[in-house]
This record gives C-alpha cells, sequence and structure tokens, in this order.
C-alpha cells in the first residue's frame, strides 16, 4: 500500500477564501459552502448551505425576514418564506429546487400538515423529492416551520 504524504504548507494552499458580491463562498479541505443575502443571516455558527461530494445540504430555514426577524404568519406563509429563503440558497449555488432529492419538514404541530403540505406542493409540483415530517417540541425564534433540503448537483 503506498500512502502519500503532504506537508502542511500543502493543505494550506488547497484552501482558500474567495470572496462575492451577494454571497460568501468558503472552500476548505474539499468542501465549500456559501450564504445569500435574500435568505438573511444565519442565526447562529453554522453554514447555510454547504456542497461536498457533489450535494448540497441546506441548514433548516425558517421563516425569517432579511434582517432575521421571523415572520409572524400562518404556517402556510411560514412554510412559503422558508421555501423561498432556500431556493434562494439553491440559486447562488447555481441550483434550483428540481434538483432537490430529500426534504426534511418540521412541525410543532402535525395537525398544521395540510396547510404546509398546500404551500409545498405549489414549490415542489413537478417530480417532488423524497420527504420527511416531523412534529418537534420547539423550534428556534419560536417558529411554527423549518425546511431543510439535500440536493444533488447534476
Amino acid at each position: 500500500m503506498e500512502v502519500e504524504w503532504r506537508s502542511m504548507d500543502q493543505e494550506v494552499e488547497s484552501c482558500w477564501l474567495t470572496k462575492r458580491v451577494d454571497s460568501e463562498i468558503v472552500q476548505a479541505m474539499g468542501h465549500k459552502g456559501w450564504t445569500s443575502k435574500l435568505a438573511g443571516p444565519a442565526i447562529g455558527p453554522y453554514r447555510q448551505a454547504t456542497e461536498a461530494g457533489g450535494f448540497v445540504y441546506l441548514s433548516g430555514q425558517l421563516a425569517l425576514d432579511e434582517s432575521g426577524n421571523l415572520l409572524n404568519g400562518s404556517v402556510a406563509e411560514q412554510t412559503r418564506k422558508a421555501l423561498e429563503r432556500a431556493r434562494s440558497l439553491l440559486e447562488e449555488g447555481g441550483l434550483g429546487l428540481g434538483d432537490v432529492v430529500k426534504a426534511t419538514v418540521f412541525l410543532t404541530d402535525l395537525k398544521t400538515f395540510p396547510e404546509m403540505n398546500t404551500v409545498y406542493a405549489e414549490f415542489f409540483s413537478k417530480d417532488p423529492p423524497s420527504r420527511s415530517t416531523l412534529q418537534v417540541a420547539a423550534l428556534p425564534k419560536g417558529g411554527a416551520v423549518e425546511i431543510e433540503l439535500l440536493a444533488r448537483r447534476p
């Protein structure tokens, strides 16, 4: 078995930081992440989107405005805003909702599933991805809906 040894300088050279006008892209150790101004700020120390191995993982999206404030609206309104944020993150990375292969929806009350599902169907009307829906005790900022997506780069 042959082992390739790389110096720390070689590892550092393989990592770089690139700034773009509308987003920040970080490339490090074989994965990159980005944000989107339209999606608003992350509410913690995490990337909103990370790409690795041809897949893009979106962190859970809440119904937040561009300032990071929760949209106090119905489950339908919160679902719409969360999916709009997710779509903007995908578009920032050159993808779209048609590239999504898996969705996970977190609801604070499963009785609101039909309301969420109606809006969700508007965004994934053709060839929808696999999906799981879970009820949780609470969501950050008091949200009623959080949606995370997994997309595959074609």
